[in-house]
């Protein structure tokens, strides 16, 4: 066992979780059902807010896995918490084209909102905030996921006032935060047959 203090000591799916956990595994064939651990970590993640090594020791059994193996792949993907996290997991992009798109101001306005540095969580348990790389939402950047949302188009006012909804407890609406619709560009949708060339024909 780790001797991080918030380890615990075993780990098992609720009924519900196993239930959902045995129809993943169906879903390959003999030999091969290895292929649900990434499932089975984003259960055992949403039942327990965050991935235990004895978690990841109860998928390795249930797979036939060295738990090495489960390991390898929760720490390679920034989506699987190893610590516990607060209930609104704040994940802030700050790559590429996240960065050029002001995500600078985005993390100030997150640290400011919330008091804490990456890697930290609120006092209150509420809020962790957490760097991470691209979120395949570069259209619409800068961005930042909480929980499973995305809240795009973000400024630093925009960030600020998600945040405090939150605190609220009220549920701000996901997506650009701009007005834009979903990644459509300035104005709106169009199709070609919208447009008129010279000549007056599309």
């Amino acid at each position: 066992m780790s001797n991080h203090s918030y380890e615990p000591e075993s780990f098992a799916f609720t009924p519900e979780y196993l239930e959902k956990a045995k129809a993943f595994i169906a879903k390959y064939p003999a030999g091969r059902q290895q292929s649900a651990v990434m499932p089975l970590l984003d259960l055992a993640q949403r039942q327990e807010g965050w991935l235990s090594r004895a978690a990841m020791e109860v998928i390795a059994e249930m797979l036939d896995m060295a738990p090495i193996r489960v390991e390898e792949v929760a720490t390679f993907y920034t989506m699987y918490n190893r610590k516990p996290v607060g209930k609104f997991h704040v994940q802030v992009c700050t790559n590429l084209p996240c960065m050029l798109r002001g995500s600078d101001d985005v993390v100030a306005a997150a640290k400011a909102a919330l008091g804490v540095e990456f890697g930290d969580m609120t006092a209150d348990g509420k809020f962790t905030l957490s760097e991470v790389e691209c979120l395949g939402a570069c259209v619409n950047a800068p961005m930042m996921q909480i929980n499973d949302d995305y809240y795009e188009d973000l400024t630093a006012e925009t960030t600020k006032a998600v945040l405090e909804a939150l605190k609220r407890g009220e549920t701000p609406k996901p997506g650009p935060q701009n007005g834009r619709q979903f990644s459509c560009p300035a104005g709106g949708p169009t199709s070609l047959t919208e447009l008129k060339f010279e000549g007056g024909k599309a």
